[in-house]
């Protein structure tokens, strides 16, 4: 039988020093020097393309939120608008109603229990609830 010799680890071959063997060995060093600087400019570009990404999101969120925010302040506002129209034109409807004098006796007449001729006036109480209140004690 024949033995086989293990193979111990490489270190007892002597490597042969020829312009090949050497020029072999630096095409390799030159591609694993290409390799790393591969990996590190895509590390790097990786590390921005997060970093831009992550600024433009944040950027994106806080604008919608501001945005809302805006939407619900012009939706208060155009409902204070609205109001303030109705107000407007009720009081416009009264500024007209002042120029005319019939209303405005009217208007001292009812205010100020002035009267007119033949005219009887009845000052009646204004709250209802004591009225009422009068009104069920009695029973």
């Amino acid at each position: 039988m024949v033995k086989k010799q293990e193979r111990k680890s490489p270190t007892n071959v002597a490597s042969i020093k020829n312009e090949y063997v050497r020029s072999l060995q630096e095409k390799k060093d030159r591609k694993r020097a290409r390799k790393v600087r591969l990996y590190r400019r895509l590390a790097v570009f990786s590390l921005v393309a997060v970093i831009i990404l992550s600024v433009l999101t944040y950027t994106f969120i806080n604008q919608k939120s501001l945005l809302a925010a805006k939407e619900e302040e012009k939706q208060l506002l155009l409902e204070e608008l609205a109001e303030k129209e109705a107000e407007q034109e009720i009081l416009t409807s009264q500024l007209t109603k002042l120029n005319d004098d019939e209303y405005i006796a009217k208007l001292a007449r009812q205010e100020y229990f002035l009267s007119d001729k033949n005219e009887i006036i009845f000052s009646l109480p204004k709250n209802s609830k004591n009225s009422k209140k009068k009104a069920v004690e009695k029973e």
